[in-house]
């Protein structure tokens, strides 16, 4: 099952078509608000029990320092990355426990929920309770064969999260990034030991692995996809 909200149903069906070219099992298209339990709960419910899960649904939410942070918009982004992400957790694990079959859950995290991101107090929140949610999930989880993860990706690029990243830092008066936009994308390179940002194509790599078979021994582990940055 593909989902995302109404406003990607688009996007979601071009993916669709991809996926069927590949000749892989014709995927089922669902359009939900993962803040919206109900809903979230009726297209589990539409579907047969799914064996993996890429728990994926998350934002940006705004950039200020942590003194002008918005209260409101830091309560949605912690809506969304964290209540969210366990609504579509708990609706899984509810429909695939009862087969007794195995699965595999990828919770993404980040980076700046491992080290904290300057300007993004919200998010960093957000993502540091999606790693300690894993962890914990993990272990609930374990008797029931079910094995959940999570990835941490850090600057990842090109697109639209690390265009934002790049022009917000810059807008942000701030201690550790230039005002200028090309400036902050090479400062925000310098602190990756590889030295460039990773590609979509990386996460996706990594995200396959920990819901294969390969990593069958793996649970309650948090995987940095970060170049070496820490």
């Amino acid at each position: 099952m593909l989902a995302d909200r109404s406003v990607a149903a688009d996007e979601l069906n071009g993916t669709a078509t991809l996926v069927d070219e590949a000749g892989e099992r014709e995927p089922t298209v669902s359009t939900f608000d993962v803040t919206d339990t109900a809903a979230v709960q009726a297209a589990f419910d539409r579907a047969e029990p799914a064996d993996l899960l890429f728990n994926n649904a998350g934002i940006q939410g705004a950039f200020a320092n942590t003194v002008d942070a918005p209260l409101d918009d830091i309560r949605r982004v912690l809506e969304v990355n964290v209540l969210g992400l366990l609504t579509v957790l708990q609706a899984f694990a509810t429909a695939l426990s009862p087969t007794g079959r195995p699965g595999a859950v990828v919770n993404t995290a980040s980076m700046a929920g491992v080290s904290g991101a300057t300007n993004m107090i919200g998010y960093s929140a957000s993502k540091a309770a999606v790693i300690g949610l894993t962890k914990s999930a993990a272990k609930d989880l374990s008797p029931t064969g079910i094995r959940v993860n999570a990835v941490s990706p850090g600057f990842i690029g090109p697109g639209a999260m690390w265009s934002n990243q790049v022009a917000e830092q810059a807008r942000i008066p701030s201690p550790y990034f230039s005002d200028d936009e090309a400036d902050v994308a090479a400062q925000m390179i310098g602190q990756i030991p590889l030295r460039r940002y990773g590609s979509l194509d990386e996460v996706a790599t990594t995200v396959r692995f920990l819901l294969s078979d390969d990593a069958s021994y793996l649970t309650g582990v948090n995987i940095e996809i970060s170049g070496g940055a820490a």
